[in-house]
């Protein structure tokens, strides 16, 4: 089933989402959601430009994706519908808010007619229920809430109503409004008041004659959290500052949608993390670094415009050859574009938008619960082959939740930093002298016999004094961009059940979902052979992957950007990719990788 919930902006949907969220995680269900925020901090109510919707896609078997039609649309009002009605499945249901719908409020969200009394909702199941007047006759005689206050309840009571539909527990929602609204007792009340009043409503209501059950979905035992790629990204980066034993410096700006990540890492002092909310970008990247030259984990993260100002201390980074972990978490550009909205269209800025010869890794997350897996990877490079790392992630990734099933805390891969404790050649210490991986050793300042010069001039080889010379140079180049290039990759895995498909789709990234969604469905519906396969590590690329490429006839990629990967796979091993593009602030969808499948397989 997919459910999505819509609003303005003031209506508390993300909420409403949220908690019905929770709620089909303890039931059991596999599930993913995906949040759509609007850009302006503020937008004039009751008008598209404001409307707030949340989506959950949940069931019995193992999903993938947050769907890409929903069955059932929460609207509360005209607004909310006039943008979300297009995506609802025909025949889907309707439930609206009708006391939403005023002459007034239909003005502002542009209709010329009443879409409830016209044929706007021909062909759906439509359900108008007085959500605000039903919510305030269920507030009336709490004491210090007014009817004003208690309208603002009213996204608790669809999801009451919705959470009757779907036979989610109570319990888990009751449990957060009366933890949540403590300290404020009339607004708890209220909230109850509604919440209640909504499920009572679905229970005792004729209106709402059908309701679903979903079972539990199969999953391997152990204990399992919702989370979304935010919180798994800062868990990842606390793991990695314990096991590493290098503690977690992590500096910021406040910029959406990566402000999230300072949020969240700011509630773990007590693990040894240390954050801080920085006067800029630039101020921020150098926090980290020069953290980073003191013996810590440094770590920065930032959106949109923030990599570019960023881009002059990473290359500073490479220069010095310090380990520095920079999170990108993309969003649609240019400039500040769609603050709120997902896009993929940072890999080329990631891989060559700094100044000079200055190759870096860059690893990129498929699923909101891989981004854990990702920051410790990325921090693991970081720290053995001395080299900042960008890790993509984007705005899906970030705002979509799943539930996550509690890693073993002594299978996390060991982060050792090797720290210089004295001479490496006689007497002296050569701060530029390199292991087998051609990192250089990490000297933590104070550090007795191991004085040594840091900047971003050229380095001479070994000794790390400022060198001008030609050869010098171009051999230092050379160095660096073969350090980059011996990073240990896992080879690319390819999954082809028969053996015998012709087109392989690859991707990165966040169409990870989508991909794998599209091959499950054409296999089993279409009887088409499909091979998939996903990079997780974009530089180094995987040493397999030329092969793979040249093993399937034809070989589709999938990205939210105009062709980025394509661009690389075509240059690196002339073989000729055939792309399929989306650039509209929305993650790439089943039904998308589905019909450019077929439209191929047909050909």
């Amino acid at each position: 089933m997919v459910v999505r919930f819509a609003g303005d902006s003031g209506d508390g949907m993300q909420l409403t989402g949220s908690r019905f969220t929770d709620a089909t995680a303890m039931v059991g269900n596999d599930l993913a959601t995906l949040p759509d925020f609007p850009a302006e901090i503020r937008a004039p109510a009751g008008t598209p430009h404001g409307v707030s919707a949340f989506q959950i896609h949940f069931a019995s078997r193992d999903i993938l994706t947050p769907g890409d039609h929903p069955n059932v649309l929460v609207a509360m009002n005209p607004a909310a519908l006039i943008t979300n009605l297009g995506t609802v499945e025909k025949g889907g249901t309707v439930i609206l808010n009708e006391d939403g719908f005023t002459q007034h409020n239909l003005r502002k969200a542009g209709y010329d007619s009443d879409p409830l009394e016209d044929d706007t909702l021909d062909g759906y199941q439509v359900f108008r229920v007085p959500m605000t007047t039903m919510t305030v006759r269920a507030t009336e005689g709490i004491e210090g809430v007014t009817s004003r206050d208690a309208a603002r309840s009213k996204n608790l009571f669809a999801l009451g109503l919705v959470s009757f539909m779907y036979g989610r527990p109570t319990e888990p929602s009751i449990a957060w409004i009366e933890k949540k609204f403590d300290d404020r007792p009339a607004v708890r009340d209220a909230n109850l008041a509604a919440f209640r009043a909504g499920y009572n409503f679905g229970e005792t209501a004729e209106l709402i004659a059908v309701t679903y059950e979903v079972e539990p979905a199969p999953a391997p035992p152990g204990t399992y959290r919702n989370v979304n790629g935010t919180q798994a990204l800062a868990f990842g980066l606390i793991a990695a500052g314990i096991k590493s034993g290098l503690g977690l410096f992590y500096a910021s700006y406040p910029i959406t949608p990566a402000s999230e990540v300072l949020h969240a890492l700011s509630r773990y002092r007590r693990l040894g993390v240390r954050t801080i909310q920085a006067e800029d970008e630039i101020a921020a990247v150098n926090m980290a670094l020069g953290a980073a030259f003191a013996g810590q984990l440094g770590v920065t993260a930032t959106s949109g415009p923030g990599m570019d100002l960023k881009s002059e201390t990473i290359g500073l980074a490479v220069a010095m050859e310090l380990p520095l972990v920079v999170i990108d978490v993309q969003r649609a550009g240019p400039s500040t574009g769609m603050p709120t909205k997902t896009e993929a269209a940072d890999l080329l800025a990631a891989l060559y938008g700094r100044h000079g010869e200055s190759p870096l890794p860059v690893v990129a997350p498929s699923t909101p619960s891989d981004c854990f897996h990702a920051a410790i990877e990325a921090a693991r490079i970081a720290v053995h082959h001395r080299t900042p790392v960008i890790l993509l992630s984007d705005t899906f990734l970030a705002n979509s939740s799943e539930p996550w099933l509690l890693p073993d805390v002594s299978t996390l891969p060991d982060i050792d930093p090797g720290f210089a404790t004295g001479p490496n050649q006689d007497d002296a210490f050569l701060p530029y002298l390199r292991d087998d991986s051609l990192a250089r050793p990490w000297a933590v300042p104070g550090t007795p016999g191991l004085r040594h010069r840091i900047g971003g001039l050229e380095k001479e080889d070994g000794t790390g004094n400022i060198s001008y010379q030609p050869e010098n140079h171009d051999h230092m180049t050379r160095l660096r961009a073969e350090r980059i290039a011996r990073v240990e990759v896992p080879a690319l895995e390819v999954d082809d059940p028969e053996g015998d498909a012709q087109l392989l789709v690859l991707g990165w990234g966040s169409s990870y979902g989508a991909i794998q969604g599209a091959a499950r469905r054409v296999r089993r519906e279409q009887g088409v052979s499909v091979a998939t396969a996903h990079l997780r590590h974009l530089n180094p690329l995987p040493a397999n992957v030329g092969e793979v490429l040249r093993s399937y006839e034809r070989v589709l990629v999938p990205e939210m950007n105009m062709g980025q990967l394509v661009r690389i796979l075509r240059a690196e091993y002339l073989v000729d990719c055939e792309s399929f593009t989306k650039v509209d602030g929305l993650p790439i969808f089943t039904r998308d990788v589905i019909a450019e499948i077929l439209a191929r397989v047909g050909e």
